[in-house]
């Protein structure tokens, strides 16, 4: 069994979490600020080498009808580039509506006293706490899916997937 990180890549930031294949334990990490891919890959490399982890799960962002998007396709072109910088082999995980849960199991906002809007600390705050939350979600779907497959002496596939939360087909896995 392995360590994996769990990455929820968005436009700014990246949610970071990682599990434990042999207990099922996840946990969330932090968040990184999105810089230039190789300052990406180096950071993440980095973190994977002090993590112990031998692969990326990373949330895939599918609309609603399962087909992908711009923001999935941007997503993709991020991983792979990840997986070739970094050398280790990435596993995509539908992470529809990850983050609106995440979102929705956060206490209301802090609002400042004088204007009754919420502070840019808590906004800040609030997001780098979805953040994680998503990327701790994302690994949880991930390890569900991969005992799923091992308790039903199943390969990947077999039920539709790719073993990895994608509609067969889709040209999306470590193994497409």
């Amino acid at each position: 069994m392995s360590r994996l990180l769990g990455l929820d890549v968005g436009d700014r930031r990246i949610g970071v979490a990682v599990a434990d294949e042999a207990t099922g334990n996840v946990r969330a990490l932090g968040i990184l600020r999105r810089s230039t891919p190789d300052e990406d890959a180096r950071r993440l490399a980095r973190l994977a080498s002090e993590q112990g982890a031998v692969e990326l799960v990373i949330g895939l962002p599918l609309d609603m009808d399962g087909g992908e998007g711009e923001q999935a396709h941007r997503t993709r072109a991020w991983g792979d580039a990840m997986a070739a910088r970094t050398g280790l082999p990435v596993a995509w995980r539908d992470e529809r509506l990850t983050t609106a849960a995440a979102e929705a199991a956060q206490p209301p906002l802090r609002r400042d006293r004088a204007t009754g809007r919420p502070t840019r600390a808590a906004i800040t705050g609030r997001r780098a706490r979805v953040d994680r939350a998503a990327a701790v979600a994302i690994l949880r779907a991930e390890l569900d899916a991969r005992a799923g497959v091992a308790a039903a002496g199943a390969r990947p596939g077999r039920d539709g997937t790719q073993g990895r939360g994608i509609p067969a087909g889709t040209g999306t896995g470590a193994d497409a």
